[in-house]
């Protein structure tokens, strides 16, 4: 869908602009503060649906997980789900975020590159992400630093290849 792509953003011809109109007051207010916060991780804005959306650099999404479950003004406590979604030229690791207190969702974007998938991990800010981190390093290979368990999840030890991307040689597999 056009709307929810940042324009210009890895090669994408020029997209029309999201309809901000669909985000709640209290939406649009977190998109806004997220935005102000994250201000020196380069963000950009758009929307998943109706939910508010940042795509901010890689190597930040750490910083940017702490600062948007500690500070007060958006007290996004929860990690509601986290997940990796192959473009086939790049993938991109995807954090919904959520607020109990506010009862507001903030979904964070970042994009990495096919070949060697590097990011920070946020498991030291929600102790849940480790086996959504784990799950994508097994189906997508992306690394995570400093994920305390490198033990695969899904996969055995040794499986070698990423299941979870769309080059994956499905009809290839044999099982033995």
């Amino acid at each position: 869908m056009a709307a929810n792509r940042h324009s210009g953003h890895h090669g994408e011809t020029e997209a029309e602009q999201p309809d901000y109109s669909v985000l709640s007051e209290g939406s649009l207010e977190t998109l806004e503060t997220a935005e102000k916060l994250f201000s020196e991780f380069n963000p950009h804005r758009g929307l998943l649906k109706d939910l508010p959306q940042l795509t901010l650099e890689a190597s930040a999404i750490d910083q940017a997980c702490q600062i948007a479950k500690n500070d007060p003004s958006l007290s996004l406590k929860m990690l509601l789900c986290m997940s990796c979604v192959d473009y086939e030229e790049r993938l991109q690791m995807v954090y919904f975020l959520h607020s109990l207190e506010k009862e507001r969702t903030l979904v964070i974007k970042a994009d990495l590159p096919l070949e060697e998938p590097v990011i920070p991990s946020v498991s030291h800010v929600w102790a849940a992400a480790e086996w959504y981190e784990r799950e994508a390093r097994d189906l997508f290979g992306v690394a995570f630093q400093g994920n305390p368990d490198d033990a695969p999840l899904l996969l055995y030890e040794g499986f070698g290849d990423h299941p979870g991307r769309k080059s994956y040689p499905f009809y290839e597999y044999r099982e033995f």
